[in-house]
């Protein structure tokens, strides 16, 4: 968990929305033709469900992909010197964080989003969870504030074959109008797992310099198949940036 900190996190843009498998077969198609390679292709349940199965790299890859799309100046790059885009290879990776191109938020930049202007509250909403609120696997009687009402997967979405994720957008949104902040997908973030959280400083933290022993990336969220403990504001996940589950996906952000 995220202990309780002071941490000043500048203004920024986040999407709405996680990145759709369609949202991302755009990019990707304008990418793989401009010079980009993957080493992943992405899949879903459906076009407007969350982009599953994209390791970290090919998520940051596309992000700066993005950005040249759009116009705008990417983020990562192979080199300390911010002069060669990250294009291919899952190699080190240095931001430009003065830029305003797309990147991943950091863990920072994730929580104060998340929590849609309330403070000490459970989940983007206030301290209780239900399946009208998000897509999560309830377990009523493991946790006094998973109020279900039944238990086991999201019955809206627990149809078909797996994976059972929501399409974008489908709960109502936080405080600050941002949907799916809690449930359906882990996200990715920038930052190397470390702690204490908030490093190598509050103002704007963007996590440890370099990988710790769990050679590990943070990951917000929660997820469709787990339960609503993983789905508060506070919760942290890590992984191995070379993972490709059917449970994380990701959404951008822009520095002002």
């Amino acid at each position: 968990d995220a202990n309780p900190t002071d941490i000043t996190v500048s203004a920024f843009y986040m999407d709405t929305n996680l990145v759709s498998y369609s949202q991302w077969q755009t990019v990707y198609s304008w990418a793989t033709s401009h010079g980009y390679d993957f080493d992943y292709a992405g899949s879903a349940k459906a076009a407007d469900h969350p982009v599953l199965t994209v390791d970290w790299f090919d998520v940051v890859k596309w992000c700066n992909a993005r950005s040249q799309q759009a116009g705008l100046t990417p983020v990562y790059y192979t080199d300390a010197g911010l002069t060669q885009v990250y294009t291919n290879g899952e190699v080190t990776v240095y931001a430009y964080w003065a830029t305003n191109g797309f990147r991943l938020p950091t863990e920072a930049e994730w929580e104060k989003a998340a929590r849609g202007g309330l403070s000490g509250q459970r989940f983007p909403w206030g301290n209780t969870i239900s399946e009208s609120q998000a897509n999560y696997y309830a377990n009523t009687s493991g946790y006094s504030y998973d109020l279900g009402p039944y238990n086991g997967y999201n019955t809206n979405f627990n149809k078909g074959r797996f994976p059972y994720t929501s399409p974008v957008g489908f709960f109502a949104p936080n405080g600050y109008g941002l949907n799916d902040m809690a449930g359906n997908v882990l996200e990715w973030c920038w930052d190397w797992y470390g702690t204490p959280y908030g490093q190598p400083t509050t103002n704007n933290p963007t996590g440890p310099a370099a990988p710790g022993t769990d050679n590990a990336r943070v990951l917000r969220g929660g997820v469709w198949n787990s339960n609503a403990s993983t789905a508060r504001c506070a919760y942290r996940y890590v992984l191995n940036p070379f993972s490709t589950p059917n449970d994380y996906g990701f959404r951008c952000v822009r520095g002002l």
